[in-house]
């Protein structure tokens, strides 16, 4: 569920101690240097026969039929995320792929519907095959030029979540050169985060930017069993999304 976000007023370099660094100013000052937003290679793709039926990974479980609701604000407008796990299937280079819904609404009205894929491997891996993308534009629905597909016009796809993260890793989530090229840095696999549906220990704690989009960082935490849970932007924006609720059909 990668969020565009765009380049706005720089954060604080308070704000950026507090919630990368988890309130360490020196260690935010650490993981923040040390993470240049340079695209790696994204992994090879095993076969579709190396690939499971459901996406069941502790920090990203999308089981059919849940909805996650998240609220917070953008650069001072109201924002409302709602994330929903279909039934539905998008089979993408022979892989069996579970499709998720995600609209967002900014000050009231809509601003972005995303329809994104994922399939997790053997290993419990989970990786992000695409994602077709809506920006709501003078009354109509538009799309946008960061949609992608594994496999069509040379895009290939990442991970959105490892088996086993390790503080450090770093990993393309996506790469489609001029389009989408979100990468991912595991910053703490050992942190707390409290947001009004709850407070999680334990929890995973990712650093992600884009090289198209220079200067803006963002900080998202997984708590095991739950997904997503607080996704910021701490540099080169001031964006906020909370989890709010989480419906189970």
């Amino acid at each position: 569920m990668t969020r565009r976000v765009p380049s706005l007023i720089a954060a604080s370099v308070l704000a950026l101690g507090a919630i990368v660094g988890g309130g360490s100013g020196s260690a935010a000052a650490a993981t923040s240097r040390g993470f240049a937003c340079v695209p790696p290679q994204p992994p090879s793709l095993p076969p579709a026969s190396d690939f499971v039926s459901s996406v069941d990974n502790p920090y990203f479980p999308l089981q059919p039929g849940t909805t996650f609701l998240y609220a917070g604000q953008e650069d001072g407008q109201p924002e409302s995320d709602k994330v929903t796990v279909t039934h539905r299937k998008k089979t993408i280079l022979g892989i069996r792929a579970t499709v998720v819904t995600d609209l967002v609404v900014m000050g009231g009205a809509p601003s972005e519907a995303t329809t994104d894929w994922y399939a997790q491997d053997r290993r419990g891996n989970v990786w992000y095959l695409g994602e077709d993308v809506f920006d709501y534009v003078d009354g109509q629905w538009v799309p946008a030029e960061d949609s992608w597909e594994a496999g069509v016009d040379g895009a290939r796809p990442g991970f959105i979540m490892e088996a086993h993260s390790k503080t450090g890793d770093t990993y393309a989530q996506e790469h489609f050169p001029g389009h989408a090229m979100d990468v991912a840095r595991v910053a703490d696999t050992n942190a707390t985060v409290s947001v009004p549906y709850g407070t999680f220990h334990h929890a995973l704690k990712t650093l992600e930017c884009t090289s198209l989009e220079p200067g803006v960082l963002d900080v998202k935490f997984y708590a095991r069993g739950v997904g997503e849970v607080r996704e910021a932007t701490v540099r080169g924006g001031s964006a906020n999304l909370e989890l709010v609720s989480v419906r189970k059909a």
